[in-house]
C-alpha cells in the first residue's frame, strides 16, 4: 500500500484536486441548487419525515383532547344546569302570567257580581267514571269552606258544588255529576227547568235542563244560567248551551240537553263562592 501511494501519490492528488474544482463549478452552475447527493437522499427520506410530522400531530391533538375533556365534561354539566334553571323560570313565569290573568277575570267578575264572597283553590285531583265527576280541592273548613258552596272559573262559569270538606281538602261534585239538581234558565225564552246529571249524559259530559215548560221554544245555542230558585245557589251564574230539545220516553215531559262551558279536564284554579248576597 505504501509502495501503491508513493509510486501514485502526485496522481491522487491531482485527481482529488479536479474533483474539488469540479463540485466548486457544479455547485456554481446551480446556483446554490442542492447538489444530486442530497437531492436524492432528501427525496428518499421526504415521506419519511411526512409520516413522522402527521403522527406528532396526531398524538399532541389526542393528548390535548384528553387534558381538556374532563373542563369540557364540566362546562356541558354546567350548560345543562343552567338550562334546567331557565326553563324552570319560563315555568315560573308563565304560572305567574296564567294566576294573573285568573285574577283580572274574576276581578271583572266581581265587579259585576259585588255580592259573592269567593275563595281561590287549587285543584290537586280528579275523578271521571261511569259513576261520577268529581274534583278535589286544596281547602277545606280552615278557610270556610262549607258543603253545598257553589264552585266556578276565575270568569263565573259553574264547575259544580262543594260536597264533602275536610280541613284542608274539600271535594266538588261537577255539574255533569249524577247528583246535579239546581235550577236553570234559559236567557233568551226566560224558559225555567231544573238542572239535573244523566248517567248515560255524564260519560259524553253533557247534561240536562229538565221539566220545561210546554211551550218553550229552545233552539240549539241558548245560553242556559242558574237560575237561584230556591235562594240555595247564587243565580245568574253561566253553566253552557243548549244542544237540543227532547221528549222523554213517557212523552209526559221536555227536556234539554246542555253542554256546559266550562272544560273540567283542563282545570288548574277555581273559586269556591262561600257567601252570596240574594238580590231580587
Amino acid at each position: 500500500m505504501k509502495d501503491f501511494l508513493r509510486q501514485n501519490g502526485i496522481l491522487l492528488l491531482v485527481i482529488a484536486f479536479l474533483l474539488s474544482v469540479l463540485i466548486g463549478v457544479l455547485s456554481f452552475v446551480m446556483g446554490g441548487k442542492a447538489d444530486p447527493l442530497s437531492n436524492l437522499v432528501n427525496t428518499v427520506t421526504a415521506p419519511v419525515r411526512s409520516g413522522i410530522a402527521a403522527a406528532a400531530d396526531w398524538v399532541e391533538g389526542a393528548y390535548g383532547y384528553v387534558f381538556h375533556y374532563g373542563e369540557m365534561e364540566q362546562e356541558l354539566k354546567d350548560l345543562r344546569a343552567r338550562v334546567g334553571e331557565l326553563e324552570e323560570e319560563v315555568r315560573q313565569g308563565e304560572e305567574a302570567s296564567r294566576e294573573n290573568e285568573q285574577l283580572r277575570e274574576l276581578l271583572k267578575f266581581q265587579t259585576r257580581r259585588r255580592e259573592l264572597t269567593t275563595e281561590p283553590v287549587k285543584v290537586t285531583a280528579r275523578s271521571t267514571s261511569n259513576w261520577e265527576s268529581t274534583l278535589t280541592l286544596s281547602k277545606g273548613s280552615d278557610h270556610g269552606i262549607e258543603a253545598g258552596d257553589c264552585v266556578i272559573t276565575e270568569t263565573g262559569v259553574l264547575v259544580g258544588v262543594v260536597d264533602k270538606t275536610g280541613v284542608n281538602w274539600s271535594t266538588v261534585s261537577t255539574i255533569i255529576n249524577t247528583d246535579t239538581e239546581m235550577g236553570g234558565i234559559v236567557t233568551r225564552t226566560f224558559s225555567a227547568g231544573v238542572l239535573e246529571g244523566d248517567f248515560s249524559l255524564m260519560n259524553q259530559g253533557k247534561l240536562k235542563l229538565n221539566y220545561l215548560p210546554e211551550g218553550a221554544q229552545l233552539v240549539s245555542g241558548d245560553e242556559v244560567l242558574t237560575s237561584g230558585r230556591g235562594d240555595m245557589f247564587p243565580s245568574g251564574l253561566p253553566v253552557g248551551h243548549v244542544e237540543g230539545v227532547f221528549t222523554d220516553p213517557s212523552g209526559q215531559t221536555r227536556y234539554a240537553v246542555v253542554i256546559p262551558s266550562v272544560k273540567l279536564d283542563s282545570l288548574i284554579e277555581v273559586f269556591v263562592i262561600k257567601d252570596f248576597e240574594i238580590t231580587e
